[in-house]
């Protein structure tokens, strides 16, 4: 994810040594940054060694999606209640999995993450569960997952958040990426993206987006820059009052703000 905050993990080391939990980085290419953390107020945050927040959980609700961008990313259960497969790039602190793990116990959920140590670090201090039957979290390189053409085909809802430590935009935002992913998704499927609105990368991002799918709208800005795109395989025409019902029920059994997804949506019109 891309949150710009105070480091806590480095006031701390300035203040009275170390604090922060430390992976030490596998051996292997590519090289990673250090896997560290912080906590304040009853929340633990991941960092990749520097300032930038890449995922967070509140210890009393490990289940819960703390952060705004993140519960913005399951946008698309306004369209899909009843998901067979859920596909995550990008784990973080395992919010999004772990929420959807729970939340569709019918649904199968695979996430997908390069570096070693944010998997170990995701079931040891995030609460992350240990693969099972329904829940697959994969170490590899997301973009060798949606080249892979066994993956064709076969995703409700895809979530894309890729974020390396230079928090510079995306890693991986080529046309050629999203159509992949588009090939992922079955054909009424949805993708949703974490996309940082202050930076060259937005735009890119969205022009690559519009290539590979047939509608993409964005919610309004959150935390100061994360803007999340939702982009659909195929254009929906969008009945308001339907979305808004849809929300009261997912408010109900989530305690999601779904409503102001629709509204977010509704501001945003019907670009291509």
């Amino acid at each position: 994810m891309l949150i710009k905050r105070k480091s806590i993990e480095a006031e701390a080391n300035h203040r009275s040594g170390p604090k922060a939990a430390v992976i030490k980085k596998a051996n292997r290419k590519p090289k990673f940054a250090p896997v560290t953390l912080s906590e304040f107020d009853g929340v633990r945050f991941l960092h990749f060694g520097t300032e930038w927040v890449q995922g967070a959980m509140r210890l009393r609700k490990p289940d819960a999606i703390e952060l705004e961008y993140a519960q913005q990313m399951m946008a698309w259960m306004l369209f899909i209640d009843t998901p067979d497969h859920l596909v995550q790039l990008g784990l973080g602190t395992g919010a999004l999995s772990k929420f959807s793990y729970r939340q569709f116990a019918n649904a199968r959920v695979t996430a997908v993450e390069l570096n070693p140590s944010v998997i170990a670090i995701c079931e040891s201090m995030f609460k992350l569960p240990l693969n099972d039957e329904r829940l697959q979290v994969l170490e590899m390189d997301a973009l060798e997952y949606v080249n892979d053409e066994n993956n064709h085909g076969i995703a409700d809802a895809m979530q894309v958040d890729l974020y390396d430590a230079t928090a510079r935009g995306p890693v991986l935002d080529s046309a050629e990426f999203y159509q992949a992913c588009a090939a992922c998704l079955k054909d009424d499927g949805i993708l949703t993206v974490n996309l940082f609105g202050d930076h060259p990368s937005y735009t890119r991002n969205l022009k690559a987006l519009r290539f590979a799918f047939d509608q993409v709208l964005c919610l309004p800005e959150v935390h100061e820059g994360n803007v999340v795109a939702i982009a659909f395989k195929q254009r929906k025409t969008l009945d308001f009052d339907s979305l808004y019902e849809r929300a009261e029920q997912i408010k109900a059994s989530t305690k999601l703000p779904a409503k102001t997804w629709v509204n977010g949506l509704k501001a945003a019109g019907n670009p291509k």
